[in-house]
């Protein structure tokens, strides 16, 4: 029962009058971003929420629940972070191009830019190079803009116009000019050397003994980084150094580096994509070292999916990438928190 100085449900009628303008936006994005996937040939496809494994980076954690067979078998499943690895099954199948608006779920994670359930537009091309993802990127929010009719994006007193020409960025380049370290300096072999960005970034960020490479660089692009980039126009922030590559193949050119990109708008992440790595021993190399560092955090680890890493091996050459549904929505409306773009929030805080 909501206490009498409690924010009002979503579902009360004058809350949800101030919504509505919001939401039929949200449609209008909809419609606009499925007729431009159909138009590029892309078959719309919908995957399982509950999965063996939700995914395997270290600071993503997603709901647990058990299901139990007709024999009466108790099983754990998890509620997906991505349909990743759902779609990339489908590409060993034999797919070549498909998209998903898929409900996704993560612990730990609220606020005005985050919910525990939400919508993630996730597509992949089969055969591509890396750089077609990002141009579907950019013409998929460049026609949200055009579905609402927003002349810009305006956020927390930041603009970028989405028709804009993007200005396209290393991550490297990111940290000399805004942080003024040489990044890749502290990167070989596949590696971050700790120490090395540790005395780089001292001045820049607090850094703790218990601060791993990956903690130092997340807080040098979160402080320094992030709240820069998608200014007046959407910025394509890639080449991520390898120790951040994720599920991204190493950069053929320079192995320090992945083909790994985020893109921002008004300092907001919209997506994440990559040139798909398919090495299956380097894949479950990287879980294996990523889920070591969730049990040391946060005394979890989750299974590996081995079906995944099976159909891995045989999937082609790919591109794919995530893009954040309702931040995209939210952007296009004019909204300021994403439980404004959803139709019933269940968590929403205000």
């Amino acid at each position: 029962m909501n206490r009498p100085d409690s924010p009002s449900p979503w579902w009360a009628p004058a809350r949800h009058d101030d919504r509505r303008p919001f939401l039929r936006a949200r449609g209008m994005v909809t419609r606009a971003v499925r007729d431009w996937f159909q138009a590029q040939g892309f078959t719309e496809v919908e995957t399982g929420v509950l999965q063996v494994s939700p995914g395997n980076e270290t600071h993503l954690h997603a709901p647990l629940t058990h299901v139990t067979s007709s024999a009466g078998a108790r099983a754990p499943r998890y509620l997906r972070t991505s349909p990743e690895f759902a779609c990339k099954k489908l590409l060993a199948a034999g797919e070549e191009r498909i998209v998903e608006f898929a409900r996704v779920f993560r612990d730990r994670e609220s606020g005005p830019l985050h919910l525990t359930e939400f919508t993630m537009l996730e597509w992949y091309r089969a055969d591509a190079p890396y750089d077609a993802v990002i141009a579907d990127c950019l013409a998929v929010i460049a026609a949200a803009a055009e579905a609402t009719g927003a002349g810009g994006f305006s956020f927390r007193g930041r603009e970028a116009d989405p028709r804009a020409a993007a200005e396209r960025l290393s991550v490297a380049e990111a940290f000399r000019r805004y942080a003024y370290i040489d990044l890749l300096a502290t990167v070989s072999g596949g590696a971050g050397h700790r120490d090395a960005l540790a005395a780089m970034a001292k001045e820049a960020v607090r850094v703790t003994p218990d601060d791993t490479w990956s903690d130092i660089f997340s807080k040098v692009l979160t402080e320094y980084v992030e709240p820069q980039l998608g200014q007046g126009r959407l910025t394509v922030l890639d080449e991520y150094p390898a120790p951040e590559a994720a599920l991204a193949r190493a950069k053929p050119s320079d192995p320090r580096v992945s083909e790994r990109f985020e893109i921002y708008a008004c300092g907001v992440e919209l997506a994440n994509g990559f040139g798909e790595l398919t090495d299956a021993a380097e894949q479950r190399r990287r879980f294996n070292e990523a889920m070591d560092e969730k049990e040391r955090r946060y005394g979890e680890r989750y299974p590996l999916d081995d079906d995944f890493l099976a159909a891995l091996s045989r999937m082609p050459p790919a591109c794919g990438v995530a893009l954040g549904f309702d931040r995209l929505v939210m952007l296009a409306s004019g909204a300021t928190r994403l439980d404004q773009v959803v139709w019933a929030p269940a968590d929403a805080a205000s």
